[in-house]
């Protein structure tokens, strides 16, 4: 019903020593010199036949479970918000702080984190980083890129970056990082 991956690294609880996103989690996992402490969430995939029962906040306690078994003290997640890219040009660090009338955090996917007890600990403007030439970046989105500048496309939670000249796309995706206490 649901596919989840994460990888145990060190993390100082603190804001500062947060890793620089999903490049800098991966990284940090295979340190080899720090003793992990923490389990990092790098992805909960739901197929579209499985979404809206639930599942999602399933994985996620397990994850939560998998890391208190192993005496972890956290689960921490760089989430990618899934309304984002509702609102492409929207700065994260503005995004990840809108709220419903509720009070409830307003994108669903970190709602299922703050109901399952996750706090927002900050947003990461520049999680994953994906650099493809022009043509790659034309046949991922299915649009054609006429000219060098920034474009919206769909499923992007950011802009696109695109030169011509130098046939290549840069993009960054953003998350928010949000933290799971594990110990009771």
């Amino acid at each position: 019903m649901a596919r989840a991956r994460s990888v145990p690294l060190h993390w100082d609880g603190t804001l500062e020593d947060l890793p620089p996103g999903i490049d800098g989690a991966i990284a940090r996992g295979f340190d080899d010199d720090a003793e992990p402490n923490t389990l990092c969430a790098l992805l909960i995939s739901v197929p579209t036949s499985a979404r809206g029962g639930g599942v999602s906040g399933d994985a996620l306690r397990a994850m939560v479970e998998i890391a208190r078994r192993h005496g972890l003290a956290n689960l921490i997640a760089p989430v990618r918000p899934s309304w984002k890219e509702r609102y492409p040009i929207a700065p994260i660090e503005r995004y990840a702080g809108w709220r419903r009338g509720d009070g409830l955090l307003f994108d669903p996917w970190l709602r299922v984190h703050e109901r399952a007890g996750g706090e927002v600990l900050r947003p990461e403007p520049q999680s994953l980083r994906i650099t493809g030439a022009v043509a790659e970046w034309e046949e991922w989105t299915e649009l054609p890129f006429p000219e060098t500048g920034e474009y919206v496309f769909p499923g992007g939670l950011a802009t696109l970056d695109l030169d011509r000249e130098q046939d290549v796309g840069r993009y960054w995706e953003p998350n928010v990082w949000m933290c799971h206490s594990v110990r009771a």
